[in-house]
């Protein structure tokens, strides 16, 4: 247990019977009134982020979070099998639970965070930014790069990324796997 005055970013907290991790905190001391924890809370399975507001002193079931390297190996119908670093130990871990599991390919290396005390795990996150190659896109044209305009483009992990029009075929380009945007192309 934890006071709700010990809540910092990064914290994981057990409430309601679901895990939170903690967002955004902010310390409160209004003119009139108690002193009160205004935090954001991001729920571990599904991420939607609720406002809740703790009095200080107030008791919170604190979790403790590991995080650990774990390298995809291949998929296996929903399932993904990744192996961890230090053990060599195989896990699946579930579609729905891969933070950027679009731009997920073989032999990459990804967080994941699990519970100590029950080694479930809670998620993995895809490093935010990964290099791709282009399998198919239109071709483009020579000049194309004064305006905003972009094409749609598969990369190699079957995922549609939007590009400038100046990108081909075979290039390769950083994505950030967050919200699928491109970054740059990668000079060879």
């Amino acid at each position: 247990m934890i006071n709700a005055q010990d809540i910092k970013n990064g914290t994981c907290i057990r409430m309601d019977g679901k895990l939170y991790f903690v967002i955004e905190f902010l310390h409160v001391k209004p003119g009139k009134g108690n002193t009160f924890m205004r935090t954001k809370l991001k729920d571990v399975v599904n991420g939607y982020v609720l406002e809740r507001r703790f009095n200080i002193g107030e008791k919170l079931e604190d979790v403790r979070v590991e995080r650990r390297q774990y390298q995809f190996l291949y998929k296996e119908g929903n399932d993904y099998i990744f192996m961890n670093q230090e053990t060599y130990e195989q896990v699946p871990i579930a579609h729905d639970l891969i933070n950027g599991v679009d731009f997920l390919k073989e032999e990459t290396i990804v967080d994941v965070v699990s519970d100590a005390s029950t080694e479930t795990i809670l998620y993995a996150d895809v490093p935010t930014k990964v290099q791709l190659k282009v399998t198919y896109t239109e071709p483009g044209l020579k000049g194309d790069t004064a305006t905003n305009a972009t094409k749609p483009a598969t990369v190699e992990t079957g995922a549609t990324v939007r590009v400038p029009l100046f990108i081909n075929e075979g290039e390769i380009i950083e994505v950030d796997t967050r919200d699928g945007s491109y970054v740059n192309r990668i000079k060879a």
